[in-house]
């Protein structure tokens, strides 16, 4: 990797074995966990961290996945699925007893399925809850004292999908929805305390997740559109279209965006990565038609001056607090 390379090159040129520099130049290295590193996006943040200095421990279920993590330099792979609290308590301990303290978390473990709001049943919308949601809940909770004595940094992978919503799609749309919201809340709770956090929200990029998500939906096509209902003919023809994430570029960007979450002096509060200015163009317009619906009929409208005003103040850089 990058940074043993490098090391190596000091080696011979110096004779001096130096420090591996973090983002902020100082030679500890700052740990981060990374959940559900195994593949796709969690697997591109825990080795673009690692490369660039960071210790990571790389959280996964399969033990053939851990075995792959821990062959790859600074990182340490901890056995952890996200809706089982006895894993979570022991990945608690492991980094404790690791003594490097916890400095960041990025909450990426995640599920899709789709289907019918009217058929899909509750266990099945509890089950996608338990890891979008709950899951980002239990882990962050549970290494939340370590990230405030570090006055580290939160992240967790949401989705476009957080701002979208469309036909059978509206179960992962919720849970991506509700991470919008944990991190306006946990932004302003952690703020006085040194801590900050973000959301990252990718587009289509290539990925494992619809892998198992067509599994899973096709085993239920039963339950998920049950006979006789509706929607049953319409959600015959989205699960059949194609669902091969290949076509998509991988999730380089989306490391990217981490890595500039933990090493920028002022990380954004939401990074919304995308591979091409369409996807970019849904997004963004329908936060405006929200803003637009939002304003219409109400007893205190604004006119579309009023509304041209309050963009250009969100725009406006903050004004610096004046010097003590």
């Amino acid at each position: 990797m990058r940074v043993l390379m490098l090391t190596v090159l000091a080696v011979v040129i110096t004779g001096v074995t130096p420090e591996v520099a973090t983002a902020d130049g100082h030679g500890a290295k700052k740990a981060v966990l990374v959940t559900g590193a195994s593949s796709g996006i969690g697997r591109h943040i825990a080795e673009r961290l690692a490369d660039e200095g960071f210790f990571v421990y790389a959280g996964a279920r399969k033990q053939q996945d851990i075995d792959a993590l821990n062959a790859l330099d600074n990182v340490q792979a901890v056995k952890l699925d996200v809706t089982v609290q006895s894993d979570i308590d022991a990945a608690v301990d492991i980094v404790e007893e690791g003594g490097k303290g916890l400095y960041g978390l990025v909450n990426n473990a995640g599920v899709f399925i789709g289907g019918p709001l009217a058929d899909v049943s509750v266990d099945e919308l509890e089950w996608l809850m338990d890891v979008n949601v709950y899951g980002v809940y239990r882990v962050t909770q549970a290494f939340a004292p370590m990230i405030i004595e570090a006055e580290g940094r939160i992240t967790t992978i949401g989705s476009i999908s957080g701002i979208l919503a469309g036909p059978f799609g509206g179960q992962y749309s919720m849970s991506k929805h509700a991470i919008e919201a944990y991190t306006d809340s946990l932004a302003a709770e952690m703020a006085a305390l040194g801590v900050a956090v973000s959301v990252i929200e990718p587009g289509n990029y290539d990925s494992r997740i619809a892998d198992t998500a067509l599994r899973r939906m096709k085993q239920k096509n039963a339950s998920y559109a049950s006979k006789g209902s509706p929607f049953a003919e319409r959600f015959a023809e989205w699960i059949d279209r194609p669902w091969d994430r290949s076509v998509y570029k991988p999730p380089v960007e989306v490391a990217d965006a981490a890595y500039r979450f933990f090493t920028e002096e002022e990380p954004l509060r939401r990074y919304m990565v995308v591979p091409n200015e369409q996807e970019a163009g849904w997004t963004i317009n329908q936060i405006i038609r929200e803003m637009v619906q939002l304003n219409e009929g109400q007893a205190y409208r604004y006119s579309r001056e009023e509304l041209i005003e309050m963009l250009d103040a969100a725009l406006a850089p903050p004004e610096e607090e004046p010097a003590e």
